[in-house]
């Protein structure tokens, strides 16, 4: 089996007495787009901020293509890169400076050739001199997975990737994610409550509750092994009877 891009095992987060993330495991392999979904304080926003090392775990580890994080901080997040519709790129810059002030940041080798390769690949040559705040919200989400990939990462990020886009502007981007996943061999952890999109990017889903994993398989057949009809119906369900299911699965 090829090594997971991302390794995540028994991984805890506590504020005093609250447990918000409660001893979480679990991989991404490489081409594999998995969703990580629940409700609002299920752990989700949580899990993803002690990926990207912006919190630091009460206990538990995180291995990003075979570096430990704890470890080798630089060498791990160099591998990582996020993109959410809520965190968009500055509106004063263009595409193209905000593309070369990432890839600085990021130390991307011959800066200049790969930024000319980002802006052909994701269809950006034309708005090269644009300034992000005046693209469109499609435009701007274009934007900020050519920024994502910019470094070529091993492990992306994606928090509501397609948020408030048009639907025909989320199938599109949604097309785009699959065929990076599909060519480059990054492993994506995706998160989202639009769960029509999860059923149909993801290979597989887990779904948190109060900070542990409560269920896990593929979103298209996931719902008929638990008694529902769809995926959506499916998550109702573990916002509010949580409980329920884990029983259920228990007694499985």
């Amino acid at each position: 089996m090829p090594r997971p891009i991302l390794s995540v095992s028994h991984l805890c987060k506590q504020y005093g007495d609250i447990v918000a993330v409660d001893g979480l495991s679990f991989a991404v392999g490489p081409h594999e787009i998995l969703g990580l979904l629940g409700p609002n304080g299920a752990g989700k926003t949580t899990t993803i901020n002690m990926i990207l090392g912006v919190l630091e775990p009460t206990s538990g580890s995180i291995t990003i293509d075979g570096c430990d994080l704890a470890k080798r901080r630089r060498q791990a997040l160099g591998r990582t890169n996020f993109a959410a519709v809520y965190a968009p790129l500055p509106g004063n810059l263009t595409v193209a400076q905000n593309l070369r002030v990432f890839g600085m940041l990021y130390a991307v080798p011959h800066l200049r050739d790969r930024i000319e390769t980002i802006l052909r690949d994701f269809d950006l040559l034309r708005f090269r001199n644009t300034k992000c705040g005046v693209l469109s919200s499609g435009e701007q989400t274009r934007v900020a997975l050519a920024k994502a990939m910019l470094n070529q990462p091993r492990l992306l990020l994606l928090d509501e990737p397609t948020a408030s886009l048009d639907p025909s502007i989320a199938r599109e981007i949604r097309a785009t994610i699959r065929q990076l996943a599909e060519r480059t061999g990054v492993g994506v952890l995706w998160t989202s409550h639009n769960m029509i999109e999860v059923a149909e990017v993801c290979h597989r889903v887990l779904f948190l509750s109060h900070g542990k994993i409560l269920l896990e398989g593929d979103p298209r057949t996931l719902p008929a092994d638990n008694g529902h009809q769809t995926l959506e119906d499916l998550f109702v369900a573990v916002a509010r009877e949580p409980l329920t299911i884990r029983n259920l699965q228990e007694e499985a």
